[in-house]
């Protein structure tokens, strides 16, 4: 999967993949003859740069808002009018105490609405339901991100880690309470001292023969379990990640059922904790601390599906090597990244729907005509906002592939180390991209809807405070993406040849690859020459092939550069680990590209469900969009690499405009797709209430002009 040389679109776009055009043709908006370039030669209303020939686009909406919901489209829906009930709904301004309380008893709302149950086992009431569980649990952003983790943490960690990483005895034992929401629980992994590093931890779990039970303590301040969802009022008990140590040996990180409280909210002998206060959002959520001294658990409280401990003290596990069983254990914990990728979009889509529903409706500065022109018919406005949209239309696709590859291996379909590895990868690459750019879109829907826009009853505000946390959570980005980065190096040693005659091949090879970037005699796959126009080169740009070829070759040489500065260490571990933390702003950057190039793939992929058509033009106008503003992102790289000349950098910004201008008429149409209804949206500016101030005073002024009420301009001399 991140091997960029065998990825499924290797350069060669089908006939749909060119949307519409005849295959082989480089233009993809137009019948393949370049019409936009030669309007003396086809009068198609398709052909014209002019926003205003584009108006009578129609796309077919129903069939695009399938296409965004997906495989578990039922789902959605059914999540989607459960959350239309106000009672779910983010109360904005809510002090941090009443909103603590509301989320509480919205939770029992969940579970009487049989919303929770899906992923469970049907012996328990659920439905082995995952793919569809996460869909349906993501669509509860739009009514209180809040909410959503909150439930996250009861269901999603709390919950899952007894379901995957317990077996039949602590399934019996525990998950009943958790499921009817009988046990309100936590998810005690991170440490105040130990974040992302989970497997240096400091809390203990030792084995007592003689009771046989564990004894579960923490040794320092900075071994206590920090920012955990419903450790500061409501857990009762939590699954604690501990080092299991016995007979004197230490097996590593397991996870225990340890309870934290009694019936009336007060913590059991041992246990203690405090709470982390207000925090900068989510602040229904009562996120607290956990220590415990020397608190005893029977032996059965482990979670015993890869580690166990006999009466006697015996350790076992079904995975002899400490690092994979490790990892394998975190592998199955991995729904919470995916989950957050895929409200992080959704709260996207949200965010654009207010922003570009205003900048429809709001008029400012007149026009040529003297008239008031809306907000979006100003070339800036669509460049900030435009984009974006294509940028989470990229987005959803990619998170429906996320979703496929989970339920393959949590169905047990496609369960193999090698699918839960992409799992992983996909998981860390999407969910860190997306989470960025949900506070970077957030921040320009603010932005762009101005003072209204700060306003916390249109939602901007109190959205992007939420998902600030969202980069942090399960696992910071820059560390997921470093995770990516080191999928990509093992890869790239797989490729690489091992005896000395071949790597010095290998190495010859890539040097004179890299003697020809910084010549700029690499053209893409082109002429070495420029074809001599912007307007040719801006038709090359939307090539599927071509945009492909410049994502995937970004990708491929900062790896191979990396792995080649690695591979001069030979075999000493020291010397790798200086080269290794030496080359980490760019092994993250690499991650990010591969992220970005498996984004552009799922959006190009999904144009095959697309016949020909208005429907598919458009989308492959925002396909187009999202490649080019990747490649307007990092133009120095490809300068400074010479996969891209001058003339084709001009192009590029050059195309980016062409193509906001022809989007601009089918932004309703766009936005229409995500399905959202006013319930869901609940921002007054994009209801109504802007349109209506508008035409309140535009009748104003055409009454009064009407009635010749309307003072003389004052006219100042010419100068």
């Amino acid at each position: 999967m991140v091997d960029t040389a065998s990825a499924q679109h290797t350069g060669t776009p089908t006939a749909k993949h060119d949307a519409g055009v005849n295959p082989g043709t480089n233009a993809s908006e137009n019948s393949g003859k370049n019409a936009s370039e030669n309007s003396g030669k086809n009068t198609s209303k398709h052909t014209s740069d002019n926003a205003g020939k584009h108006t009578d686009i129609r796309i077919d909406v129903d069939m695009v808002e399938t296409l965004l919901l997906g495989r578990w489209a039922e789902d959605r829906r059914i999540s989607r009018r459960l959350v239309l009930d106000p009672a779910l709904h983010k109360t904005e301004g809510l002090g941090t105490i009443e909103h603590r309380a509301r989320a509480f008893e919205q939770l029992q709302i969940l579970v009487d609405a049989g919303a929770i149950q899906r992923p469970y086992p049907p012996e328990l009431g659920g439905q082995d339901n995952h793919g569809g569980n996460l869909a349906a649990f993501e669509e509860i952003t739009t009514a209180d991100p809040s909410l959503q983790i909150k439930a996250g943490v009861q269901w999603g960690l709390f919950g899952s880690a007894v379901h995957h990483l317990g077996k039949a005895r602590n399934h019996e034992e525990f998950l009943p309470g958790i499921i009817g929401f009988d046990v309100p629980g936590c998810f005690a992994m991170t440490e105040t001292g130990h974040g992302s590093d989970v497997q240096n931890i400091a809390t203990s779990a030792t084995y007592d023969p003689a009771t046989q039970e564990f004894v579960v303590h923490t040794p320092f301040r900075g071994a206590w379990k920090d920012y955990i969802g419903n450790a500061a009022l409501h857990g009762k008990a939590a699954v604690v990640f501990a080092k299991l140590v016995s007979q004197g040996v230490d097996h590593g990180v397991h996870a225990f059922y340890v309870p934290l409280r009694d019936d009336d909210g007060a913590f059991l002998p041992g246990v203690g904790g405090e709470d982390d206060g207000v925090k900068g959002g989510l602040n229904g959520i009562d996120n607290g601390r956990l220590h415990f001294d020397h608190v005893r658990v029977p032996r059965t409280n482990l979670l015993n599906r890869y580690g166990d401990v006999a009466e006697d003290g015996t350790y076992s596990s079904p995975i002899d090597s400490p690092g994979r069983r490790f990892f394998t254990m975190l592998g199955t914990l991995v729904q919470g990244r995916v989950s957050l990728d895929g409200a992080a979009v959704v709260a996207q889509k949200i965010g654009l729907q207010i922003a570009l529903t205003y900048a429809m409706q709001r008029r400012q500065f007149p026009t040529a005509g003297g008239v008031e022109g809306v907000l979006l018919d100003y070339g800036r406005h669509q460049r900030r906002l435009i984009p974006r949209l294509a940028t989470v239309f990229a987005q959803s696709f990619a998170h429906e592939q996320l979703l496929r590859t989970f339920d393959d291996v949590f169905s047990g379909r496609a369960d193999t180390p090698e699918r839960r590895e992409d799992l992983e990868t996909q998981a860390a690459a999407f969910k860190s991209l997306s989470t960025w750019s949900a506070l970077d879109t957030l921040q320009e829907c603010r932005e762009a809807c101005g003072g209204a826009g700060f306003l916390a009853e249109n939602r901007l505000t109190s959205l992007r405070a939420d998902l600030d946390v969202y980069v942090t959570f399960e696992g910071d980005n820059t560390v997921l993406l470093q995770l990516v980065g080191k999928r990509l190096l093992t890869d790239f040693r797989k490729r690489a040849p091992r005896d000395a005659a071949s790597t010095a091949k290998f190495v010859a090879s890539q040097v004179g690859a890299k003697l020809a970037d910084a010549s700029g005699l690499r053209r893409l796959g082109q002429t070495v020459a420029d074809r001599g126009s912007l307007a040719a080169s801006v038709t090359d740009l939307h090539d599927p092939a071509t945009q492909r070829a410049l994502l995937a070759g970004r990708v491929d040489t900062m790896v191979t550069e990396i792995g080649l500065r690695l591979n001069t260490a030979g075999k000493d571990r020291a010397r790798q680990a200086v080269l290794l933390n030496r080359s980490q702003h760019e092994l993250i950057e690499a991650a990010r590209a591969h992220a970005e190039l498996m984004q552009w793939d799922a959006f190009t992929e999904g144009l095959d469900a697309v016949p020909e058509g208005d429907t598919r033009r458009v989308l492959v106008w925002l396909r187009d969009l999202f490649a080019l503003g990747l490649l307007e992102q990092h133009l120095d790289w490809y300068l400074v690499h010479g996969r891209l000349s001058a003339q084709r950098a001009r192009a590029v910004s050059a195309s980016i405009d062409r193509l906001v201008a022809r989007l601009r008429p089918v932004v309703p149409q766009l936005i229409e797709t995500f399905g959202y209804e006013p319930g869901h949206v609940r921002a007054p500016i994009a209801l109504g209430e802007e349109q209506a101030r508008q035409d309140e005073a535009r009748a104003w002024f055409a009454a009064e002009a009407a009635a010749g009420r309307l003072p003389e301009q004052e006219k100042k001399p010419r100068a």
